[in-house]
């Protein structure tokens, strides 16, 4: 660009005399004219030589004093003259050692300059050599010089001050030929040039940045030297620590204001723009946000992004539109940032939704959108926009909240999202390819989720569920259809509808969470409980094939739907039931390794238990076939791997089955690992939680503190503040914060006597359990004793009465631990009489054992022995004799003891 182009080179220095052609002989064979032409070369040489010296002897103090001294008109001409040698001196780059000088001489011709132009183009050359490499002569001078370098450097960005265009444009050159990492092509002798980040590094330093946006407000009204300050700035912005200088100088709101500046070129908002977004890639994009915010700003970007809107044609002018749109959606999401008040909000919806509600307006008169990949980006960011906007109404005020509504109902949102809410009949419909049109299909559901809840009067006017039942029942349908799966939203879309259905089911979350009567109401009248039944069988269906976070993410959305439509009404509860139940119970059968897949089972089995809770307890045809399905079973499976998360829900199902009767018998019926009881778990859970609430007790498990028996360590700790009548104390908080409650409500439904396989460990805690209500009414009444004393005097029956009450709770733990110690010495009686049991059998053991061996001792000595043969036989026969009657029987016949023929040992 003209404006742009480089100012007219310097004067070239006087060439040597050497290579002057005016001593060039002409050219001949002769041998006179070979030695002129060596004699005029040696003649050259010696007079370059002595120029060199006088060059190398230039004395930058000696300069420095000249220009200082009175200004004269014979004395300007030596000055100039002297700052010539100094340029030529330093043409191939400037010393570190020297550059300190350099940069001094600099300020004093900047001075000079107010009055005497002709200082104007040295002072250029000057600059222009700040623009080479520095060179060095040792590896530390990059450290060593690092302070006065920066300095001097910093020193540029003050020169701008001086009015002058050609000067400031050569300081932005200089500036920018920071960035260009080509080596000298001459080095004086003994240096070399220094690493290739050094300058861009002693810039940070110095400041220049923060220099050259301030800068700014000197050029304000000459384009051309404020084009070349933004591609100084534009070059420096690449770097995080000069855009933190840059911030420090407003540099965001001074550089918005002028992005509407006159000219032609388009340079200006090209580079402004292109500095805005170094800033927030490489500062606090909040920061940047807050500096933009200004009603000023904000009006300048809508006045150029209209601009570039309505007449820019070229594809740089579109993707330039959308850089700034994009900047605009970042101000949308401040609350701060005047939008509304600047009309740019109303202009971006206008803008996302008049294609496709085709409703005249004044804002969009004679505007045509074309389909190229520019316009198609520009649609996706006006809906990002109209999301921002319906996003977070908490952060705005009330005020500004209600013209966002009116806003988003006025312009026909709605309708502009529902317009999208239904297959894509035609592959490029509407010059949209399909995979375009899938693209902003899936975007404006998207940000229909986020709108929906905002306008439920509009969304019911819309008839918005019919459009995404109907849509859902096209998601499960078996026509042909291959998502492109080619955007962010489309993910795991790619050859299916998943995509489709997933964003439809968050457009009816959205809505149902919120819990009005006319929308579910109108859900269910159009049959969405069977509907949703129907769509969560195909998913789970398509799960079991492959199991993804898209899948589970819908799964559990439908659940939440389910749940959210069914709570508290007995007649949808009736609807769920059995096909409800049945799709419920894998769900709670999920293997639990899957619970830490990190896909998401976790909260698909959290939707399944909430579902359960909603739709089937209350009902009790509902809850009959749960239980005929060995549903508690199950529950309590899920309980028994005692995960702290998982706990609270399933006893909290738990306690509401019991009021059926029948569920106590199937919890007392179910048995665990090692044939543990549901009382025996039960038990386990409570001491668990104890122990995490740091109860004290004693290794037996009997309770240490008689005063606050069932109180944990961070209940201790809480000091007893007066507090209102409607506000829950401490002790009654800590009711909702752990399980205790719920353990003991199903203890109190199974009861307390006769429980099956429970330990004297298990009964000393039972007993903590069955005076869980006595306890905490204890814990209230210190609670309220200690705020009255707080306050007031009670009068001595009142403090009598109380005194009373305090001992009847410590009585109670007294009692308790008395039991406690009462139900462990009967186990250690026990236990040690099972034990006497155990070595009188054992003693009885060892005896029998001695006597087989002493039987089989005498057995030996007869068969060895003869003499102690005949005596056994003798005492056999006396023992024989000696046991028959003494009385003779009469007839009676007598038999013989010997057994004729026997030749054995007896």
């Amino acid at each position: 660009m003209s404006s742009l182009a480089e100012p007219p080179a310097s004067r070239a220095p006087s060439r040597s005399p050497a290579r002057s052609p005016a001593l060039s002989p002409a050219p001949g064979p002769s041998r006179c004219g070979g030695e002129r032409r060596r004699n005029a070369s040696d003649a050259g040489a010696d007079l370059g030589a002595a120029q060199d010296t006088q060059l190398r002897s230039v004395d930058l103090n000696h300069v420095i004093k000249l220009l200082e001294d009175s200004d004269s008109k014979d004395l300007e001409k030596e000055q100039l003259k002297t700052l010539k040698k100094v340029v030529k001196r330093f043409e191939n780059g400037l010393p570190l050692k020297d550059l300190a000088q350099v940069i001094e001489i600099l300020n004093l011709c900047a001075e000079k300059m107010n009055e005497q132009e002709a200082f104007t183009e040295p002072l250029c050359e000057l600059i222009k050599l700040c623009g080479l490499p520095f060179q060095k002569k040792k590896l530390s001078d990059e450290v060593s010089y690092s302070m006065a370098v920066s300095k001097s450097i910093a020193q540029l960005g003050y020169l701008m001050r001086v009015p002058s265009s050609q000067v400031r444009i050569q300081i932005c050159k200089c500036v920018v030929s920071f960035y260009n990492t080509e080596q000298p092509r001459k080095l004086l002798s003994g240096y070399q040039p220094t690493s290739a980040n050094y300058k861009i590094q002693m810039a940070e330093l110095g400041g220049l940045a923060e220099t050259l946006i301030l800068s700014l407000a000197l050029v304000e009204n000459q384009l051309t030297e404020k084009l070349w300050v933004l591609k100084a700035l534009q070059h420096l912005s690449s770097s995080g620590v000069n855009c933190r200088l840059m911030m420090k100088a407003q540099a965001a709101s001074r550089l918005c204001l002028y992005l509407n500046g006159v000219d032609p070129s388009g340079q200006l908002v090209f580079r402004s723009s292109e500095i805005l977004w170094n800033l927030l890639e490489n500062t606090s994009k909040e920061e940047v946000v807050n500096q933009l915010s200004s009603l000023e700003c904000v009006h300048t970007l809508k006045e150029v992004f209209v601009d570039l809107l309505m007449h820019g044609f070229r594809h740089y002018d579109r993707q330039l539109r959308n850089d700034l749109l994009v900047i605009a959606s970042l101000l949308a999401e401040n609350p701060a940032a005047p939008m509304i008040e600047s009309g740019f909000a109303k202009l971006l919806i206008v803008l996302a939704t008049f294609t496709e509600v085709k409703i005249p307006n004044p804002l969009v008169k004679d505007l045509k959108l074309t389909y190229s990949y520019e316009d198609f980006e520009l649609k996706k960011l006006l809906f990002n926009v109209i999301g921002v906007l319906s996003k977070d109404p908490c952060a705005l005020s009330l005020f500004l909240f209600v013209l966002t509504l009116q806003l988003l109902s006025e312009n026909n949102v709605m309708p502009a999202l529902l317009y999208y809410v239904k297959p894509n009949q035609k592959p490029g419909f509407h010059d949209w390819s399909a995979a375009q049109y899938e693209e902003l299909q899936l975007h404006a559901i998207a940000i229909l989720a986020s709108v929906a809840p905002l306008l439920v009067d509009k969304y019911l006017s819309c008839q918005a569920n019919t459009l995404l039942l109907v849509f859902l029942e096209w998601c499960i349908g078996q026509d042909p259809f291959f998502g492109h799966g080619n955007s962010f939203h489309g993910t795991g879309g790619r050859g299916n509808k998943l995509a489709q259905m997933r964003y439809s089911l968050r457009v009816l979350r959205s809505v149902v969470s919120l819990y009005d009567d006319a929308v579910n109401l109108n859900l269910c009248d159009q049959g969405a409980i069977s509907q949703l039944l129907d769509i969560l069988k195909y998913a789970a269906h398509k799960s079991k094939e492959k199991e993804d976070a898209i899948l589970l993410e819908i799964q559990a959305d439908i659940l939440f739907l389910l749940s959210a439509l069914c709570e508290n009404d007995l007649h949808r509860k009736e609807l769920f039931s059995y096909e409800g139940v049945d799709i419920l119970i894998p769900f709670i059968q999920m293997d639990p390794k899957k619970l830490y897949s990190g896909l998401g089972h976790n909260c698909l089995l959290f939707s399944a238990l909430d579902c359960l809770w909603s739709c089937v307890i209350g009902c009790y045809v509902a809850e009959d076939y749960f239980l005929e399905k060995q549903g508690i079973f199950l529950l309590l499976d899920l309980l028994a791997l005692k995960q702290k998360n998982l706990c609270n829900i399933i006893l909290g199902i738990l306690v509401e089955f019991c009021d059926n009767p029948k569920t106590t018998s199937h919890i007392s019926t179910w048995r665990g690992e090692k044939d543990q009881t549901a009382a025996n778990l039960l038990i386990q859970l409570w001491r668990q939680e104890e122990l995490e609430l740091g109860v004290k007790r004693d290794r037996y498990g009997r309770i240490v503190d008689m005063k606050r028996p069932i109180a944990g360590s961070f209940q201790k700790q809480q000091e007893v503040l007066p507090m209102p009548a409607n506000c829950p104390s401490f002790a009654i908080m800590e009711i909702s914060e752990n399980v205790r409650a719920k353990l003991y409500s199903l203890l109190c439904k199974l009861g307390f006597e006769n429980l099956p396989g429970l330990s004297a460990k298990d009964f000393v805690t039972l007993a903590i359990i069955r005076r869980y209500i006595d306890f905490k009414v204890g814990e209230v009444w210190r609670e309220l004793c200690a705020e009255l004393k707080e306050e007031f005097r009670p009068v001595a029956s009142d403090e009598e009465a109380l005194k009373v009450i305090s001992e009847i709770s410590e009585d109670t733990g007294r009692m308790v631990a008395a039991l406690q110690t009462e139900v462990l010495e009967s186990q250690h009686h026990q236990e040690i009489q099972e034990e006497e049991k155990t070595y009188t059998k054992i003693q009885a053991t060892h005896k029998q054992r001695e006597m087989v061996n002493k039987s089989w001792e005498n057995f030996l000595t007869r068969t060895s022995n003869y003499e102690a043969l005949k005596k056994a036989k003798r005492l056999q026969e006396k023992s024989i004799e000696a046991s028959r009657s003494k009385l003779k029987t009469q007839n009676g016949a007598v038999h013989s003891t010997d057994i004729k023929g026997l030749g054995t040992t007896v």
